[in-house]
Parts: structure tokens; sequence; C-alpha cells
């Protein structure tokens, strides 16, 4: 009997160990799914550049290049050629195999001019602008996702400044509320505040919407896949004061910007196309060998060449044509480097103004709205303030503080743009 009860016991104890293990499993892959669904900046740039379907779909223009220079850089294929001459088809009584003439000929184009490497080394230009438009593409990516991570930090504190203007209220109104129980607030006045309290209730839902929307747009640049459905972002709205000078800016952005790197190759391209257009002007040559076979045995070999004569095709439009390309490439080249100092410009003052903005607040507004509204709700309970005083003090605090938050976004965004302009993280 105590051997039955043992093994059993034993049998319940494994039984529920099997049971629990898939349970185990599958808590750990959720915690992990919970893990990741937090995000930071750092790892939204990373999900973005490895996931965004835009930017790889663009990176795939590098490969399909580099598919160009092999091709650029095969000779051409060697021809052979059967004949068979001589057939009396008018005559069939008279077709004989011993009375045909049989031709086996090889020939093979020789390629002047250098046009091969001039191809390659064209392909190579190609596929050399192609990868610093992706990395153009990329710095602009790198943009769009930071700003849009601020905008959820933003959606984020406006919906916190919500819900605690909100609790806030909703607390002064109750203890109003129980002054007019006690008689000390006339009903007209307790009606006001209370339909007040409606405009609160209006924020927090304007911004659980904004929220959801900011978060969506981050998630599809993230690459939609790439992250949980619940994902949420770490980090909060900060001002931090960035010394930057604009000469050091301008230097940084000449040397570092990818579109003003592409516009350089893009020179280089036209001039190297030129050199294509030059070398295709020369006529290749064509040698052959052949093998004929006559009737009664007699055979016989040769050899033939044979090339274009250039009276009135030599790639004259293609020669003029990548000529006019040369100077249209330096023309663009010229007006993106003036593009990249005019971005250099207006990111640097708008980064000088947006911390000015920020700075005003800092500088005693944010105090003097927190200091107006509390000092009108202690007014009004002791009766030495009308409703109207507390409901605008209640309005220029909200007012007040959604501005701070709106330009401490905006600081932060411009910092941003500082880097997008310079085409480097000069702001950390």
């Amino acid at each position: 009997m105590e051997t039955f009860l043992t093994w059993r016991t034993r049998f319940i104890v494994l039984g529920l160990c099997a049971w629990s293990l898939p349970i185990r499993a599958q808590t750990q892959i959720s915690s992990a799914a919970n893990a990741s669904s937090l995000i930071s900046m750092e790892d939204a740039l990373r999900i973005a550049l490895r996931y965004n379907q835009g930017l790889r779909a663009q990176r795939l223009n590098i490969d399909q290049s580099k598919a160009s220079e092999i091709t650029a850089a095969l000779k051409p294929n060697p021809v052979l050629g059967n004949l068979v001459d001589t057939i009396p088809l008018f005559s069939p009584q008279n077709i004989r195999l011993q009375t045909q003439i049989y031709e086996e000929t090889l020939s093979y184009t020789v390629e002047r001019g250098g046009k091969r490497q001039k191809r390659v080394t064209v392909a190579k230009d190609n596929t050399d602008v192609a990868a610093k438009t992706v990395n153009d593409n990329e710095r602009q990516l790198r943009f769009q996702v930071t700003q849009a991570f601020i905008n959820v930090l933003l959606a984020k504190s406006v919906l916190q400044l919500a819900q605690d203007d909100l609790g806030n209220y909703t607390q002064q109104l109750d203890l109003n509320r129980e002054r007019l129980r006690a008689g000390d607030l006339a009903e007209a006045d307790y009606i006001k505040l209370s339909l007040q309290k409606l405009q609160f209730d209006q924020d927090v839902s304007a911004a659980q919407l904004s929220l959801v929307q900011a978060k969506a747009n981050l998630r599809q640049l993230l690459g939609y896949q790439s992250v949980a459905d619940n994902y949420d972002v770490s980090g909060m709205l900060i001002h931090n004061k960035h010394p930057v000078q604009l000469e050091d800016l301008e230097k940084q952005a000449l040397a570092n910007r990818p579109d003003l790197q592409a516009a350089h190759s893009g020179v280089k391209l036209a001039n190297d196309t030129v050199g294509l257009a030059f070398g295709n002007k020369v006529r290749d040559w064509t040698w052959s060998t052949d093998y004929t076979n006559q009737n009664f045995g007699i055979n016989g070999v040769g050899v033939g060449l044979s090339f274009e004569l250039p009276f009135h095709d030599r790639n004259q439009g293609e020669i003029a044509r990548s000529q006019v390309a040369v100077k249209q490439a330096q023309e663009t080249e010229s007006s993106t480097q003036v593009g990249v100092l005019t971005d250099v410009v207006n990111a640097y003052y708008g980064l000088q103004t947006s911390e000015d903005v920020v700075n005003l607040f800092e500088g005693g507004y944010l105090d003097q709205a927190t200091q107006s509204r509390d000092m009108s709700t202690y007014a009004f309970q002791r009766g030495a303030a009308s409703i109207l005083d507390v409901l605008d003090a209640e309005r220029s605090y909200r007012a007040t503080q959604l501005a701070y938050r709106q330009a401490v976004a905006a600081q932060m965004t411009a910092a941003e743009q500082v880097n997008l302009v310079v085409g480097t993280q000069v702001i950390q």
C-alpha cells in the first residue's frame, strides 16, 4: 500500500511539474515582450535604421548598382556560326550531302577605346552616388524618428499635466461642495466651478488622443512589426543648453553632409560619363575565322576582320549630352552647397531662439503662474477673491504649463535639427 501511494504521489508531482513548464516558459516570453516594449531614444534609432521599410528598400539600390558593375565588366561573348550553302531547293532531286558547302565560323569583337574600363568606372561612380544617397536618407530618418520620439514625450507630458490638473481641480471642487453645504459658498459660484471641470475632462481626452497618434507615427517610422502593440517610450522632456558656434557648424556640414558628398560624386560621375562617350566613339574590331567543307573532301580555312566605318555616327550626340550633364552636375553641386550653408544658419538661429523662449519660462513665468493660481484659490476660499479671478488664474496656469512643455519640445527638436543639417551628431 505504501509503495502504491508513493508511486502515485510521484506521478502527481511529475505531472504538476510538466504542466507548469509551459506556463513558466510562457511567463518568461511575456516578461521579455513586456521588457522589450519599453524603448529609449537610442533603441528607437537602432530599430528604425534596421527595420524601416522605406530605408530598406532604398538600400537595395546599392545592391542593384553593384550588379550593374558586374555587367559593365563583362567582355563580349564569342559568336559561333553554322552555314550550309548551295542547297538546290528548286531541284530537290539533286540534293546530295556531298554536293553542299558546310561552313563553321567563330568571331570575336575586340572593344577599343578603353570602353570596358570606362564602363566599370561609371558603374562604380553610380554605386558611390547610391551609397551616399542612402546615407542621406538615413540622416533624414534619424531626424524624423527623433522628432517623432520627442512628440511622444510631449504628448505623455501633456497628458500627465491634464490628469494632474483634473485631479487637483476635482479636489478643489469637492472642498467647495462642502462650503456650499455649509452655506459658505453661493450656489451660482459653485455651478461655475463645476462647469469648468468639463474643460479639464476635455483636456484629458484630447491629450490621450494626441498620445495615441504620436505613438502611431513613431511606430510607422520604426517599422510597424518591429515593436509591440503596447510599446511605450522612456525618457522625459529636458532642457539642455548647447553652446555651439556657427562657423564650426558650417565647416562640419560642408565636410559631413551626405547629400553634398553625393553631389560631389555626381560631378565625378558626369566627367567619367564624358570619357565613356568618347570611348564609345572608337569603333570596335571583329575578328573571325571559318572552316569550310566542300564537296569531294575539299576543305579550307579563312580569317576575316570587320569594323564599322564612322562616316556619319561618331557618337556626337552622346558626347554633347554628357558634356552638358557635367555643367548640370556642377550647378547642382553649387546649389547643394548653398543649401547646406542656408540650412545651418536657419538651424543655428532656430536653436538660439528656442533656447531663449525656454529661458523666459524658466526665468520666472512658470513660478508666477503657479503663485497666481495658488493665491487666487487661497483668497477665494476666504472670500477675498471672486470666482472669475480663480477661473482666470487656472486658465493662465494651464496655458503657461502647456506652452512651456511645447517650448522644451521645440528646443529639443531644434537641437536635433542642428544635427540634421550638419550631418553628424554634434549635439548629444
